[in-house]
């Protein structure tokens, strides 16, 4: 069988303790060994490690952050589409997506393919948005309020006990167990990721993920449920082993069925010792720890950039229960003029 001819672009090149999804994303589908593949990384920051991984990504351009505007985005697309002719770009972080996606018919009209969730769809799985999400579709999920500023802590008591969760709209999240420890988290996450902050009750019980393939029309292309075996201190997943649940599974397709997602995502759950599942968080995109659903026997990235070019996917039927992950760092070596032509030129 031919292999399908594919330039890819891709971000999340941050391969750090605090990794982004790109490099996982770029070796499962090289890995697939049904594309005929160019890889074009698109990177905000010099260091990402995953620029100067050549195995993996064939040219590097610098592109704007999405706080710049979509305006500056979609110029720089245009001349790097105007050299690279990019059939799929799959974006990788939170932050990024909804550029992108009011984006997605001005990449259309350059030809670049995407697939991901609609407008409604990223905004209603919001964190801010989640106690609504769970009475729409019947699913548990945390007590949580947004908040603006730190007169609004000390009416916390009346709705939550101690401890509590302290997140960010994008990333980050703190434990706090008093209301000192609310304002330390607060002035943290906001000074990097702007407002609201959103306070979610504490729910006990161990945290389980999974991720998971929507087709847009309301079904399960592929899900792999995972538990974290270790935790760095930024809450990322350092090792995992997937998982024989069938609740996750369940529950995952009918947030899938009920929502009509299109494209990835990575449910956050907190399994109860009575083994009710809560949902925490909906990430809209491939999470960093994908390599893992791969090993186990479901290519979902592969699937995903098929997806976008409109071929028909069968779905996953199985996968391999009590697969592990586990993360190692990797020093690489790189020449002071590979750094400069990135940092000069934009591209490398």
């Amino acid at each position: 069988m031919s292999k399908i001819k594919l330039t890819l672009a891709a971000t999340g090149l941050n391969n750090t303790d605090n990794p982004g999804p790109g490099i996982p994303v770029i070796r499962s589908i090289r890995e697939s060994g049904e594309f005929d593949m160019r890889v074009v990384g698109l990177a905000y920051e010099t260091l990402e490690p995953g620029i100067y991984m050549h195995d993996l990504i064939d040219k590097v351009y610098q592109v704007p952050y999405p706080s710049e505007g979509s305006d500056n985005l979609i110029k720089r697309l245009e001349y790097i589409n105007s050299i690279e002719n990019i059939d799929v770009l799959i974006p990788n972080f939170d932050a990024e997506l909804y550029t992108f996606i009011k984006s997605s018919s001005a990449l259309q009209k350059m030809g670049i393919r995407t697939f991901l969730p609609t407008l409604q769809q990223l905004e209603e799985r919001n964190k801010v948005n989640l106690p609504e999400f769970g009475k729409k579709y019947d699913i548990n999920v945390p007590l949580s309020r947004p908040i603006l500023g730190h007169s609004e802590i000390l009416s916390l008591r009346d709705e939550f006990e101690f401890p509590v969760m302290v997140k960010g709209k994008f990333y980050d999240a703190y434990i706090a167990y008093n209301e000192e420890q609310i304002k330390m988290h607060f002035n943290k996450i906001s000074a990097k990721w702007g407002l609201p902050i959103i306070i979610q009750e504490f729910v006990k019980g161990t945290e389980v993920n999974v991720v998971a393939l929507g087709d847009g029309k309301g079904n399960t292309i592929g899900a792999v449920p995972m538990r974290k075996q270790y935790i760095t201190d930024k809450g990322k997943a350092w090792g995992g082993i997937t998982l024989g649940d069938e609740n996750m599974l369940s529950l995952t397709r009918k947030i899938i069925k009920a929502t009509n997602w299109k494209g990835g995502m990575e449910l956050e759950l907190i399994k109860t010792t009575k083994n009710s599942l809560y949902v925490i968080e909906i990430n809209p995109r491939i999470p960093a720890w994908v390599y893992l659903a791969v090993g186990a026997g479901q290519n979902l990235p592969a699937a995903l950039v098929k997806l976008a070019l409109d071929y028909k996917v069968p779905h996953f039927k199985q996968y391999d229960i009590g697969k592990m992950f586990v993360r190692y760092s990797y020093d690489m070596i790189v020449g002071l003029k590979e750094f400069e032509s990135l940092s000069t030129r934009g591209e490398l």
